[in-house]
């Protein structure tokens, strides 16, 4: 059975606003509505102010929805607007994510670093989870953000499932494994489930997951980005305090011109890009112990070169990387003597090097005495 706008629309008309005492509709909540498939996702744009205690109004609407035949999943977020523009179109007219309320967003994060590729498939989750371990093992307190919300793979990476918990109702607590905390979209959505959403409403889910998560006091967090250069990309960078991004690159050259859009679209808002990781970067027999390189190589390194950005390194396409990552069990965390784990902590090292000046320098220098 097909499910028609008008059904969900006059199920939504039921959700009544307790403040105004009126429904949801009458007062322009309901955003961004998709319906494919007997899938649906929308917003409910809300006063800032009011978005915590919302999220009651939320899972009404949500589950009005859900009791519509031949509805097979409902996604709903709630959006902050003020002023009668929604916070997830704000910010596009300040660079590096240092204006309107951004930094609010992680109070406690003393660096924020982005692992960007310019297209899909060259490895970019893997490389984030392994260079989040291997922070991790180096001491430091990290989390890793899942920002890829139409495809989220870390719960799988490290090795995590079920809900987060939210002692309160209203914040979630982040899920651990290896040292790491982390919150993605694949905690609250079923793995099977497709997300439909408009980049207003992603936009609003991300900053839900950095505002509304108790993530602590962290020395980093890694966030692991939508590929491509779209819309949520673009927000995000101009949203978030970021201290840098990292772009993840295969060799070859069709990989590179699209790593080169993302590193460029990260210049363009001023936020420094650390350097290039070239992923895949060659093979090595099994067998024999011949190097191959499939992909072609050197690429990374010389578009590096090019562009005047770091080469952070390169990892070799290997069946231990991919077996680890998709067990749960990252190669620095499972295998960490291996020459694969040692170029994940090499890469991880330069990348803490770019960042930990700027940390050290927004730490108090002593304690500040006021005298009343």
């Amino acid at each position: 059975m097909s499910v028609a706008q008008a059904q969900i629309l006059e199920a939504l008309k039921k959700i009544v606003d307790p403040d105004s005492g009126k429904d949801i509709l009458t007062l322009g909540m309901v955003q961004g509505l998709v319906v494919r498939d007997g899938h649906v996702g929308f917003s409910l744009e809300v006063d800032p102010a009011r978005g915590p205690k919302l999220e009651p109004l939320r899972k009404a609407a949500e589950q009005a929805v859900e009791k519509i035949p031949g509805v097979l999943s409902v996604t709903a977020v709630l959006t902050a607007q003020k002023g009668g523009a929604p916070a997830a179109q704000k910010g596009h007219g300040h660079s590096h994510g240092q204006g309107g309320g951004a930094k609010q967003l992680v109070p406690g994060v003393k660096a924020i670093v982005a692992v960007a590729s310019g297209k899909g498939g060259v490895g970019k989750s893997t490389t984030a989870t392994n260079i989040a371990v291997a922070l991790a093992q180096k001491g430091l307190k990290v989390g890793l953000l899942d920002a890829d919300v139409y495809g989220p793979s870390q719960p799988r990476m490290l090795g995590l499932s079920g809900r987060p918990d939210s002692p309160d109702g209203k914040i979630l607590a982040p899920m651990s494994n290896h040292g790491v905390a982390c919150m993605s979209m694949g905690f609250l959505v079923p793995e099977d489930t497709p997300m439909i959403w408009r980049g207003p409403m992603v936009m609003g889910a991300l900053e839900q997951m950095l505002r509304d998560v108790a993530w602590g006091e962290l020395d980093i967090m890694i966030v692991d980005m939508p590929p491509g250069t779209g819309d949520a990309q673009l927000t995000m960078a101009q949203r978030v305090p970021l201290a840098g991004a990292v772009i993840v690159s295969t060799p070859q050259d069709i990989a590179l011109l699209d790593a080169r859009k993302g590193l460029n679209m990260f210049r363009k808002v001023e936020v420094p890009v650390l350097g290039i990781v070239e992923n895949m970067s060659y093979h090595v027999c099994s067998n024999c112990g011949h190097r191959e390189h499939i992909f072609g190589h050197g690429g990374a390194h010389a578009e590096a070169d090019k562009l005047g950005v770091p080469f952070l390194g390169e990892v070799p396409l290997h069946i231990a990387i991919r077996e680890t990552s998709d067990g749960g069990t990252p190669i620095v965390a499972s295998q960490p003597q291996s020459a694969h784990a040692a170029a994940y902590r090499a890469i991880a090292d330069r990348v803490w090097a770019a960042v930990e000046p700027g940390v050290k320098s927004s730490r108090p220098a002593g304690p500040r005495i006021v005298v009343q």
